[in-house]
Formats: C-alpha cells, structure tokens, sequence
C-alpha cells in the first residue's frame, strides 16, 4: 500500500513535471493516486460524474439575481440536483448553469421552494443553518468554497491542502498566513480521512470582485402562503482566481477545452418526510457522503468557445 510519505513524494515530482499543464484534470490526479484511493476510497464513482459544457458569451450579464436575460434563457442547465449521499430525485427542483467570457466566470441557480426562509444576515456567518445553495470551485492543491441564503447573506472559504501548504507557494502570500486570526486546521465533515490528509481553511478570506445576487418569488419568512422559489447570479472574475491556480498555473480566463472541477449544491433545513430517503442536501454531483469536501466529485467542467 502506498504510504503518505511516498505519495507527498511522488505528487512533489509530478507536479514538477506538469506545472504548466494545459489539462489540469491531468495534474489534478496522478497516476498513481489511484493507490492512495485504494486504501481510503473515494465515496463516489468516477466514471459517473456529470460533464458539462459552459459555453463562451459575448453579452454583459447584469448581476441582479433575474435570470430572464437571454444569454440565462438559452443557457445549458444541469439536470435536476439530486440527494447527496442517496443520489435519489429530490422533491423540490433545483438547477445550475454556468456561462463565461474574457472577464468572468458565471454561476445562475434555479431553486424551487414553496416556503422561502431565511435567518442570517451577516457576512461568513454559517449560511449552511440556513436554506442555502452552495459553490465550490477546486484548485489543484486548493479549493474556494462559497454559501449564499435567499436573504443574499455570503459565506465564503478558501480551503489549502495542508501537504502542499510549503510545496506549493502558498505559505509565501500574505494573504494565506496561517497565523491570522480565522485560520485553522479543517479535517472534513462525513468523509475522514480524506486520502490527502488535512486541509488549512481561510474563514479570513474574501473572493476578490466578486459580484452576487438574489431574487426571489414569493414572500420571505412568511408561512401562510405558497411560495416559487428563488434564483441565484454569481459573477467571479479570473483575475480573483489567481491563489486557485497557484499551482498548476491554469488559464485564466480559461481557452477553449480547457477543464475544471467545480461542486453545485443546496442544503435544507427539513427534509421530506418519511419514507423518502432525503439527507437535506442535494447536489448536481451526488458524492454518497454527508460530505462536499470531495474536489475527486465535483462536477467535470468543460469550457468550450463554440
């Protein structure tokens, strides 16, 4: 069985090889990570993860939450999110699209919701006690994690692989100084150990640029009527992606064919009743863990021109 040591050796040396990589799913996993998963397997399986082609636009997006723009409208979206951990249909619809051109990356969530709620109000505060839908992007050594609520409260963290902390540059930017105050060892939620071991997490750290908003269809905290839903719009710029291509010095903006793993979920705070199996999260990826940790299950992204 391959031992950390040899693995953080063995990573060390490929990644030395393929730093510029223009296939950063390539670096993302070596060759003989597989021996690694062996020995801790991932929940999910590899060969069933949705691939999605997000298109190249030419039209500015207004970041207002309304998705009727034309640009949203003919928009691919992700089949409906399914349970997280079951990978069963979910009672409610949820889906994702995501679009991007020269400046940014674009993020639209449809959620429907016939009792919207919300509670908290303040920045990083922990969105996920709320209703709320969720976006991961992954890094090949880290991956930035943000939460919204229908209220538009954000909660955002920047996660680092604790073995590639000193390998990989980070510990050298000012902005991921392990020292400050909101920084502290991450080891997981329902999957631990995972096979590359701890993370640090930046509850300190702020996505620059980026732009988001809320709409919603219904009444807010009002349970005497029926409500629709809500919509989500992201807007992330490359240039605020730069700690994520840290260390496979990926494209940014990405050029066409280029690959990224990213996560879209939502979490819910009652589940359906019995006997549905609802774990209250639901996701475009399931991971078949209470866990969204899992970069090896995110959603395979294609940017594509055409």
């Amino acid at each position: 069985m391959l031992n950390m040591k040899m693995f953080l050796f063995l990573t060390t040396l490929w990644l030395s090889i393929t730093a510029k990589a223009p296939d950063t799913a390539l670096a993302f996993n070596p060759p003989w990570y597989k021996f690694l998963i062996d020995s801790i397997p991932i929940p999910c399986d590899p060969d069933l993860l949705p691939h999605y082609e997000a298109k190249f636009i030419t039209d500015k997006i207004q970041i207002d939450g309304n998705l009727a723009e034309k640009v949203w409208i003919e928009a691919e979206k992700s089949p409906s999110f399914r349970d997280l951990i079951y990978g069963t249909a979910t009672r409610y619809d949820t889906r994702a699209a995501v679009l991007w051109d020269e400046d940014y990356l674009y993020v639209g969530y449809w959620i429907q919701e016939p009792n919207l709620q919300a509670s908290l109000v303040e920045r990083d505060a922990p969105i996920y006690r709320d209703n709320d839908v969720e976006l991961f992007i992954a890094g090949q050594d880290s991956y930035y994690e943000f939460e919204i609520n229908t209220f538009g409260t954000i909660y955002e963290v920047f996660f680092i692989w604790e073995e590639a902390y000193e390998r990989g540059g980070f510990s050298q930017m000012k902005e991921f100084d392990r020292t400050k105050d909101k920084v502290r060892p991450f080891h997981g939620v329902g999957f631990k150990p995972h096979p590359r071991g701890p993370r640090i997490g930046f509850w300190n750290w702020d996505f620059p640029g980026l732009k988001s908003s809320v709409k919603f269809q219904g009444t807010l905290n009002d349970s005497t009527d029926i409500d629709e839903g809500w919509t989500v719009e992201l807007a992330l710029p490359w240039k605020g992606m730069s700690a994520l291509a840290q260390s496979d010095g990926r494209n940014l903006p990405p050029i066409d064919g280029d690959i990224w793993r990213m996560d879209f979920s939502r979490f819910n705070q009652k589940k359906a009743p019995a006997p549905a199996t609802d774990s209250g999260g639901w996701a475009w990826s399931p991971h078949g863990v209470w866990d969204s940790h899992v970069p090896e299950c995110f959603t395979v992204i294609h940017f594509l021109r055409k």
